[in-house]
């Protein structure tokens, strides 16, 4: 399998498969991701000529080094297989992942997992190349995320979408992301919690979903700031106003950026014959060791992700 589990995913743009100008218009943002949506971005009546019009931007467009994702729609509509069939046949060398909504259970990943390879068999693609990823929906899809996340190699992320969610566990708000009225507490955590620890557990990543009310800059850094904070890599945009927000929120800032590396210097040093294979030294007034490498690893890890650059240089002790 060739799949990519680190690739940049700070934002994730939303864009609908029905619209040729927003399909035109998302190739120009600056998002880690899109994902062209045949799912609740189309009406059932223009399903099958968005699926068209996604094929034809996949091998037309200039999408840079976005990641390529098309949400197909869930096993139990009947556009699933023909959405499938038609995307990647068509535009499988120029598509990363296909993002498959309302997973509940491990037997829908393997499904999709074994659509691909017979698509990429019979097209004499690369077999395994496209990735795979779960969108959790439901309280089913929450319980079952410890197999659903083990289900296949393909599997990249394991994505919360919030507001079928809500409905499914008829939690009593209309504002997708919030916190309910009466409720002292994150009534998100234990869910968030949940797909997080199933995603690493298998070396994936975790992505938030959309929050809707795209004129509300301060309550999508909120909740933004919160799925980054517990270790999210990365959130949904529905909006281009939302796309420099999540690329800040989930990136390191330059201090933490800069400190993660001086760590790993510092520690290889250390570690190093010349530095007295030690185990653990002082880097100013901080002790290292190797459980300071391994938090240094994920901060300079997002840090060269987003493209950043380091400010401050290792100087040896002594020197």
């Amino acid at each position: 399998m060739t799949v990519n589990r680190l690739r940049p995913r700070r934002s994730c743009l939303a864009v609908p498969g029905s619209n040729p100008r927003f399909l035109e218009k998302a190739q120009g943002l600056p998002a880690d991701q899109v994902f062209l949506d045949l799912e609740d971005a189309c009406a059932p009546l223009v399903k099958e000529s968005a699926r068209h019009n996604i094929v034809d931007a996949l091998n037309n467009g200039d999408w840079g080094n976005k990641t390529k994702v098309v949400r197909v729609n869930d096993w139990t509509t009947h556009w699933t297989y023909r959405d499938v069939i038609t995307v990647v046949e068509g535009a499988g060398p120029n598509l990363d992942c296909i993002m498959l909504p309302k997973v509940q259970d491990a037997t829908q990943v393997k499904a999709l997992d074994l659509l691909l390879t017979q698509i990429e068999k019979t097209m004499g693609f690369e077999v395994g190349k496209i990735g795979i990823e779960a969108q959790i929906e439901n309280a089913k899809g929450l319980v079952n995320v410890d197999e659903i996340a083990a289900a296949s190699p393909r599997l990249e992320t394991i994505i919360f979408g919030p507001a079928d969610f809500m409905a499914s566990i008829n939690m009593k708000t209309l504002v997708v992301g919030q916190q309910p009225p009466g409720y002292p507490a994150d009534a998100y955590h234990y869910i968030l919690m949940r797909i997080l620890m199933a995603a690493r557990m298998h070396d994936l990543q975790a992505i938030d979903g959309p929050y809707l009310q795209i004129r509300n800059p301060d309550g999508y850094r909120e909740v933004a700031g919160r799925a980054a904070a517990l270790g999210f890599d990365g959130k949904w945009v529905l909006h281009p106003d939302q796309v420099g927000a999540a690329n800040e929120i989930f990136s390191p800032s330059q201090e933490d950026y800069d400190h993660a590396e001086l760590i790993l210097d510092a520690y290889d040093w250390c570690t190093s014959e010349a530095g007295g294979a030690k185990g653990s030294a002082m880097l100013g007034d901080e002790m290292i060791d190797e459980a300071s490498r391994k938090m240094a690893l994920v901060i300079a890890g997002k840090g060269r992700a987003a493209g950043m650059e380091r400010t401050s240089k290792f100087e040896i002790p002594g020197a």
